[in-house]
């Protein structure tokens, strides 16, 4: 299979984990290291034939531990680069996942969720690995995380991810899952800004010294006359191993957190419809949020104002934002796929209100029935 864009095709109708390999590729990804695992096993598939075509390399190896460090290997070789994989398979990689958050490693880790725990269901959705994103790895540290509802945004998000990667250096997650991945839908290729990894300065030149916002000034690699200590121990802004120095250990931990959680505004992205006059409003993301709109604009029909923030990024959470545009709203409906895990976060941004959760387990998605249902009882 060509490129699309070596084809100058503009749209194609394509699958969401096919989406990903091309966002991924439009973003520069050049290397993928993975191992297949439904549901996401398409994306592994496709990247062995892609990157090759794009001068890329892709590698399967031979567990989920091993990719993550792959892939942190490879991106302080020079490379933009992910991983793919579902909720086991995320599990063995949180280790890894941790050292690139000390180790400020941009990467994009690739969840395609199914329902867990353990091996769960292979092949069905869920939304119960948004816990394991935030806080899978030990210790205090901060992550991105992206959730695409469609096709489409799986592309978008995709080049996103790659982008906020290498301005926050920072594992960025895309969180989709087994429908978002496997539901076939026409897919735009549109121009997208992609930032492109610049080198910084050599001269004095220390890998962990931040800018005063916090973050660090380009990524240098290996072999190409930087002096570099990747280590995950916490460490000094030369990369020297400072755990036992109660202040420089504060310091960077500190500001691992502070760099993702101080630009909360610029990385809040929210798809807000019919909010502004709602007296009642739906919270989801992904998958859920599909039903979720079709029953708003049933509700509209019938004369009851529902509205619905639809969560693009869902890490940092956008807490200040979700209260701003709620203040008006008596209640709040959280639809999601797993036993009740958004919903504790939309309370706690939104205290005051009555915040009703709308959990299913199983792998099968809420009816836009059900959803409706839940808001006419609600303002009944």
């Amino acid at each position: 299979m060509n490129g699309f864009e070596a084809q100058n095709q503009k749209v194609a109708v394509i699958q969401g984990n096919e989406a990903v390999v091309e966002g991924a590729i439009a973003a520069g990804c050049r290397f993928f290291a993975g191992y297949p695992i439904t549901p996401a096993s398409e994306v592994a598939e496709l990247m062995s034939r892609r990157l090759p075509q794009v001068g890329g390399a892709f590698l399967q190896m031979e567990d989920e531990l091993a990719s993550i460090n792959a892939v942190i290997g490879a991106s302080w070789g020079g490379m933009k680069c992910c991983t793919g994989s579902s909720g086991p398979g995320i599990s063995l990689m949180q280790e890894g996942i941790g050292y690139a958050a000390v180790t400020e490693t941009p990467c994009v880790i690739i969840n395609v969720m199914r329902g867990g725990p353990a091996t769960g269901q292979p092949t069905m959705a869920s939304q119960q690995d948004i816990f394991q994103a935030k806080y899978g790895s030990h210790g205090d540290y901060e992550i991105i995380a992206l959730c695409p509802a469609s096709a489409q945004e799986a592309y978008e998000l995709t080049i996103k991810a790659f982008n906020l990667a290498e301005i926050y250096r920072v594992p960025v997650f895309l969180l989709s899952d087994e429908i978002v991945g496997h539901t076939r839908e026409k897919v735009e290729f549109r121009p997208y800004d992609v930032v492109e990894r610049k080198a910084p300065e050599k001269s004095g030149y220390l890998p962990y010294r931040s800018r005063p916002d916090g973050l660090l000034d380009g990524m240098p690699a290996f072999n190409q006359g930087y002096k570099l200590l990747i280590d995950g121990q916490l460490h000094d802004e030369a990369g020297n191993r400072a755990g036992a120095n109660i202040e420089k250990s504060a310091r960077l931990v500190k500001r691992l957190c502070n760099k993702i959680t101080d630009h909360i505004d610029d990385l809040t992205d929210l798809d807000i419809q019919k909010m502004e006059d709602a007296e009642i409003g739906i919270i989801a993301f992904g998958s859920a949020s599909r039903p979720a709109m079709e029953a708003v604009s049933v509700a509209r029909k019938m004369g009851i104002r529902a509205g619905l923030i639809r969560l693009r990024t869902l890490f940092p959470f956008p807490e200040k934002r979700i209260a701003d545009l709620t203040k008006a709203v008596s209640t709040l409906l959280v639809p999601e796929l797993n036993i009740g895990k958004l919903v504790l976060e939309v309370r706690r941004s939104a205290p005051g209100k009555q915040v009703v959760s709308l959990p299913k387990l199983g792998g099968a998605l809420h009816t836009p029935d059900e959803i409706l249902a839940a808001i006419k009882k609600e303002v009944r």
